[in-house]
């Protein structure tokens, strides 16, 4: 009677063990089928939370991939100042003769012209440079900016009158002007900019654009204007002018910067180097504080 109890006890106890058993899985299953993606349940919140499979975060990483060169493409770029004692001392004088002589002339001019009649002015200005533009699109293959400013042109002259007016720039024609110079011409080629230089008068620049700026004076038509003083004087009534519709500009940027010396030599390297990339292809922001550069763009004082 007992040894027939033995085995029946024997067979109860094992088949209750393995009804308790934890693992639903046979040990025999392959060790990969653990790696497998699961979903991991938040009794909480009842959400089935996915974990990533090795695509998900292949994916993800290809991503932040894509956005780390995405932001670096606006490199800043730097530039070399061994010149600054210098460069400081022609920023001050720059600074003196802006605050002394320049904006109290256009102060005074604004107060006498009208804005509408100085927008005239300035597009007048700008119409006639259109030399520079339409030649630097060309020597930098920027064949599609040439026809879009030799069409500008001819559209401000005729109907602008004279190019007093600015119809090329309306939604319905949609011409924008290149702002094409030799000095960025030099930079589409492969030439640096050098060295930080700020020249009295002229303000920020760099041996690149310095030689630009001499490149552009024989196509800029004032530079053919006869006697010598019809030409300075028709030159300062631009930069007066242009001043008029411009002031607070470079005040905000000084009061906006620790160092505005610092900011205007950044801000003009960026600006510059920025051109250099674009090649003049889409219309360009005027750059920070209304700086002007010598390659024809705007001044610092």
């Amino acid at each position: 009677m007992k040894s027939s109890l033995f085995p029946v006890l024997l067979f109860a106890i094992l088949a209750v063990g393995c009804a308790h058993s934890p693992y639903t899985t046979s040990t025999l299953a392959p060790p990969s089928a653990s790696l497998q993606p699961q979903q991991v349940t938040v009794a909480s919140k009842s959400e089935h939370i996915p974990l990533k499979s090795p695509d998900m975060s292949a994916k993800a990483e290809s991503e932040s991939l894509d956005y780390v060169e995405e932001e670096g493409a606006e490199e800043r770029v730097e530039i070399a100042d061994p010149l600054e004692p210098f460069n400081r001392a022609m920023y001050h004088f720059n600074d003196k003769l802006y605050f002394w002589v320049l904006k109290p002339v256009a102060q005074g001019y604004r107060k006498v012209v009208p804005e509408g009649a100085r927008a005239s002015v300035s597009n007048f200005f700008s119409n006639i440079t259109f030399p520079i533009r339409f030649v630097n699109c060309l020597l930098q293959a920027n064949f599609d900016g040439a026809a879009s400013e030799f069409a500008r042109f001819t559209v401000n002259t005729i109907w602008g009158i004279g190019g007093l007016w600015d119809p090329a720039s309306r939604k319905d024609i949609n011409l924008p002007k290149q702002n094409g110079d030799f000095g960025q011409t030099l930079g589409v080629y492969g030439l640096g900019q050098g060295f930080y230089i700020n020249w009295p008068i002229l303000g920020p620049s760099s041996p690149r654009d310095t030689v630009g700026l001499v490149g552009d004076y024989f196509l800029h038509p004032f530079s053919y204007v006869d006697p010598w003083y019809a030409r300075a004087g028709t030159k300062s009534y631009d930069k007066v002018n242009d001043t008029s519709l411009r002031i607070g500009d470079y005040e905000s940027l000084k009061e906006a910067a620790i160092d505005p010396y610092v900011a205007i030599r950044d801000a003009y390297v960026q600006y510059r180097q920025k051109k250099v990339k674009t090649k003049g292809t889409r219309p360009e922001p005027s750059m920070p504080g209304g700086v002007i550069s010598t390659s024809g763009d705007e001044e610092a004082p």
